[in-house]
């Protein structure tokens, strides 16, 4: 059961108002606590339709929970938890969701596994997403109207840092990327820099470099799908493992690209939270010898 109480600086107003507005709930969301039949104010069912609420309220609400996705025993690094939020290290090579061919082996499978062994009656809702071979970062909101503030927020309030090992050195040390990426024709998979294509901002700098390769970091100020892929490759630096995209397989057998850090404002407790993990092992002996 989900539980709001209600400021004692409100103004009276109705219950959809106050959970839309102040809490952050979806029009999508608000419909399934329609559709539930279990809502309460002040421990009283109430209609969520005609209800409306005043100063120091409690607002409860339950909703029916099924999910397809099975709960399976599978290795979990988690960086950070709170009662909202969870933030876990995911490796290469898993998927953040299930498909029709893998079912029970990605992150979602593993995070329903670890809430179900802490007796926690959660489902699985992930605020964005990374790549299959790319490793790092995830961060998964327990409950949907977090999951909802924190997809909606302004990307201001919401950093997501990657390093990316990558061929040659490019010719500025820092830079901005500032190129439209769309759907390749030919390709249900690749996207590609098209003026067609949705605004996409990719800002880099050089950590590292040997000259024949760099470690770059990356920041996203868009989040378009393979942005970093389709950019870098874009201005002739393919990340190298990155076969989709040009780059070379010759020391790494996928794209070396990492999440390490994110940063961003919590949606409840409104401070800044920043969650850094470490590099992959095959990443690090690359970087090694630059």
């Amino acid at each position: 059961m989900t539980t709001f109480i209600v400021p004692h600086t409100t103004v009276p107003q109705s219950a959809k108002e106050f959970l839309r507005q102040k809490e952050g709930i979806s029009l999508n969301l608000w419909r399934k606590i329609k559709q539930n039949d279990e809502f309460y104010i002040n421990k009283k069912k109430e209609n969520p339709g005609l209800a409306m609420v005043s100063p120091d309220d409690e607002i409860c609400y339950t909703l029916a929970q099924h999910s397809t996705i099975e709960p399976t025993p599978l290795p979990l690094e988690i960086c950070y938890e709170d009662d909202y939020l969870l933030i876990v290290n995911k490796p290469t090579g898993q998927l953040v969701h299930p498909t029709t061919k893998e079912r029970q082996t990605t992150l979602a499978n593993a995070i329903l596994y670890y809430y179900k062994q802490n007796n926690l009656q959660l489902m699985y809702h992930p605020v964005h997403r990374l790549d299959k071979n790319t490793s790092g970062l995830v961060l998964i909101a327990k409950m949907p109207q977090i999951q909802h503030l924190l997809s909606t927020g302004s990307t201001k309030l919401f950093r997501r840092t990657y390093q990316a090992i990558v061929a040659g050195r490019p010719a500025s040390d820092s830079g901005l990327i500032n190129a439209p990426i769309g759907r390749k024709p030919s390709s249900i998979i690749e996207r590609m820099v098209t003026a067609s294509g949705q605004i996409a901002r990719t800002h880099y700098q050089i950590l590292q470099t040997n000259g024949t390769y760099s470690l770059l970091k990356v920041e996203l100020e868009t989040g378009r799908t393979h942005q970093i892929r389709v950019h870098l490759a874009y201005i002739g630096h393919s990340i190298i493992g990155d076969d989709l995209y040009g780059g070379s397989l010759d020391l790494i057998d996928h794209q070396a690209l990492h999440a390490s850090k994110l940063t961003f404002i919590h949606p409840v407790t409104h401070t800044s939270i920043t969650v850094v993990c470490d590099i992959p092992l095959d990443m690090q002996r690359i970087i090694s010898t630059l």
